[in-house]
């Protein structure tokens, strides 16, 4: 058992020669499969259809704000580029993006109506239906656009690639463009939606400012068509100036917060939706009470010096006074300016990393909302302040100076609000978003598949790794012997080995007995190889009786014993052939002889010697063939006549030969090898299992008084198995050189 598992492990540990040899031993199998892989191969490159691949390029920049913000928001940072590009690029596989895209596309489809040029977006007929192609529905190609549409960003910059690969030159084209444009006004609608919608908001406010105005001027004027009309002294149309311009400022910061009010509702609500613990955080931190006195008292300044302006004359006084309000506006907001910058530091520390942007809006949005409402409060208060002024005047002007002041108010409310739209509208078309489209897919004129140079070259790659592969896992699965050195690796003796036979008779009929007829072929000088080999363990003037077993039936032993007694014939040795495989005997059918009389009769006493021996085509080459078959062969083998016989045939033949059964399940051939000078185990390459040869020279060596002399490998395909050696071989063994006798 430890030499089987020696051999074992020395089996699995192959040379490239080994590798060599399996290849050529299953070299039909290998150029089979390579070549039906190859065919495969070069009949779907001739057949497979163009693929056109068309691409579009994007540079994707992170938002810088808009100049709506007086203040500046925190940028994306160069470490969390990457992450801003996914971001996007999630966004741009969003289904919303992918069906304008599909709509976008059936819109071109339509106009253009050019079926031709489309591949992708077209559907076969269905079954029972006139098979003409259509148009997909929306839906159909926003869910192939989700596959068929490769989004990648380049690595390290900031630039995206939109690819899509088509049949139809044309349609790549126009999918990929189509997806681009369709991105970036989504991109820049995203961009410009604050803007937007305080646009939409101020314009409602204007409108709505812009009738009430009309309506006051036409009470005006209904006024004084009654005759009601007074003429205000100086004191009261400066009083009137001064509320309406107040009232005016009063409104326009009113509209301010509400948009401001709107913009922090809808940070605050995506900020606790993240993390509510920041959001109360952020506002304890706003509502700080040294930045509300500092907020308090900018929005007092800012009142009086707007007063100031209102009641203003040319002179001198009135402008150092509004000077030194603005220097003191000046220096307070730069101590609040500071103060916020702190906090704002401290909010951003503290604060996870994914929503300190949105932090920080939130804060200085809450900051900027509650300076509005400071400078609301301190204009709601001077306006008290002047409405028990405006109620002293008298009776018979406070109707006119009612109207008047209502009219003057709305005016002015107007005027800012018309200023702040137009600002607006500036503003929103000033941003163009972070999407720009660098180089729009052309056309593409040369397909990027099927690549079929490539492709033959693959397939015969994958051919031969196919068939190679296939071919080792046959020698796998394959544990019979195969060369000589596999017999050698048992550490069995190794006798020779026999080619297979490919020599033929006359008329093309093949001879298993070809050692007379062809004289000069390897397979003849093999067996002149193995007679000389057992030459040189025989004694001068000796007579020698070798028995010719093997291990399973159909492994040649026959053809060999009749070869070899022909080969010392020619050797012009007397020999003699003896047929004992009384199970299924051969022998006289390889000489065209009849089977009875033979053995078995003259050990019987039904046949004489002289009735049973012959001669054959070979000049001093006798046989005896089996004859009747008896019942009780192992008996009649272990039998004291058998001995005799043998004793006898020794002293007249030098050489007797022995044609035994197969030692599977028998004891035939054991009992045989007691009676022998040397027995010789028959092994047939492709045929004989490695590990029942094993065991069969186990059992002859343990049989008493072994004879076993080693194995003769049988029907062994020289150039199969060694190749460009063939001719070497063959010219070895086709020169035979006898050594002299001792």
């Amino acid at each position: 058992m430890n030499r089987k598992k020696d051999y074992l492990v020395e089996l699995e540990t192959k040379t490239i020669k080994d590798y060599i040899n399996i290849v050529r031993s299953h070299l039909l199998i290998v150029i089979l499969i390579s070549s039906t892989v190859f065919a495969a191969s070069v009949f779907y490159a001739i057949n497979a259809k163009n693929i056109y691949n068309a691409i579009t390029v994007l540079k994707i920049s992170p938002p810088e704000g808009n100049i709506l913000d007086t203040s500046v928001l925190t940028q994306i940072g160069d470490s969390k580029s990457d992450r801003f590009i996914a971001n996007e690029i999630e966004t741009m596989k969003n289904i919303s993006i992918r069906e304008y895209v599909a709509k976008e596309i059936v819109e071109s489809y339509t106009a253009l109506d050019q079926k031709e040029k489309f591949a992708l977006v077209l559907e076969d007929g269905e079954y029972f239906e006139d098979n003409i192609e259509k148009i997909k529905s929306s839906e159909s190609i926003a869910a192939m656009l989700e596959l068929g549409v490769e989004i990648n960003q380049k690595e390290g910059l900031d630039f995206i690639e939109i690819s899509v690969e088509s049949p139809s030159p044309y349609e790549s084209q126009l999918i990929v463009n189509t997806y681009a444009n369709v991105y970036r006004n989504f991109n820049l609608l995203d961009n410009r939606k604050q803007v937007s919608a305080v646009k939409d908001f101020l314009k409602n406010q204007k409108d709505e400012k812009y009738n009430d105005l009309l309506e006051i001027e036409e009470k005006y004027k209904d006024y004084q068509m009654k005759g009601k009309a007074l003429v205000l002294d100086e004191q009261a149309t400066s009083l009137i100036s001064s509320i309406a311009t107040l009232e005016a400022q009063k409104n326009s910061v009113s509209i301010e917060m509400s948009i401001s009010q709107k913009s922090l509702d809808q940070y605050t609500k995506e900020l606790e939706r993240k993390d509510l613990s920041v959001s109360r955080y952020l506002e304890s931190k706003s509502s700080e009470p040294y930045l509300e006195i500092l907020q308090r008292q900018i929005a007092a300044l800012e009142a009086q010096r707007d007063i100031s302006i209102a009641n203003s004359t040319n002179g001198e006084n009135n402008n150092s006074l509004i000077n030194k309000f603005n220097n003191d506006i000046t220096n307070l907001k730069t101590k609040l300016s500071q103060k916020t910058e702190e906090y704002r530091a401290s909010i951003m520390a503290s604060s996870p990393e994914e929503i300190r942007g949105l932090s920080q809006q939130i804060f200085e949005e809450d900051v900027k909302l509650k300076s509005l409402s400071a400078s609301y409060a301190q204009l709601d208060s001077q306006i008290k302040a002047y409405e028990n002024k405006f109620d002293n005047l008298p009776k018979a002007s406070i109707g006119l100076a009612r109207i008047e002041r209502e009219r003057l108010s709305s005016e002015k409310l107007f005027v800012l609000l018309e200023e702040k739209y137009q600002e607006t509208l500036l503003n929103e078309q000033a941003i163009t978003g972070n999407v720009l489209v660098l180089s729009h897919a052309r056309e593409p004129q040369i397909p990027s598949k099927p690549n079929r140079k490539n492709i033959i070259i693959a397939g015969l790659f994958f051919g031969l790794v196919l068939g190679i592969g296939f071919a080792l896992l046959l020698t796998y699965f394959d544990k019979t012997v195969k060369t000589p050195e596999d017999i050698e690796k048992l550490n069995i003796k190794l006798l020779g080995w026999i080619p297979q036979i490919d020599e033929f008779g006359t008329n093309g009929k093949f001879s298993e007995f070809f050692i007379t007829n062809n004289a000069n072929t390897i397979s003849s000088d093999s067996f002149k190889f193995l007679r000389t080999t057992m030459n040189y363990s025989q004694t001068e003037g000796s007579a020698k009786v070798l028995l010719i077993t093997s291990s399973a039936p159909s492994e040649g032993k026959s053809v060999i014993s009749c070869n070899l007694a022909g080969s010392y014939a020619i050797a012009k040795k007397k020999t003699l052939i003896i047929d004992c495989d009384l199970r299924k005997p051969r022998v006289h059918t390889i000489f065209n002889k009849k089977r009875v009389p033979g053995l078995v009769d003259y050990l019987y006493g039904k046949a004489t010697y002289e009735d049973i021996i012959s001669l054959t085509e070979a000049k001093g080459l006798s046989m005896i063939p089996v004859g009747t078959i008896p019942q009780n062969p192992t008996e009649f083998l272990d039998s004291s006549g058998m001995k005799s016989f043998l004793n006898r045939v020794r002293q007249e033949f030098e050489i007797v030969i022995i044609d035994s059964p197969p030692l599977t399940t028998l004891a035939d051939a054991v009992i045989l090898s007691r009676l022998v000078d040397e027995t010789i185990l028959v092994a047939s390459s492709g045929v004989t299992d490695l590990e029942l040869l094993d065991k069969s020279v186990e059992q002859l060596k343990r049989a008493e008084g072994s004879t076993f002399k080693g194995v003769l490998l049988n029907k062994f395909n020289l150039k199969k198995n060694y190749g460009s050696y063939y001719y070497k071989y063959a010219s070895h063994y086709s020169r035979e050189s006898e050594p002299s006798k001792r």
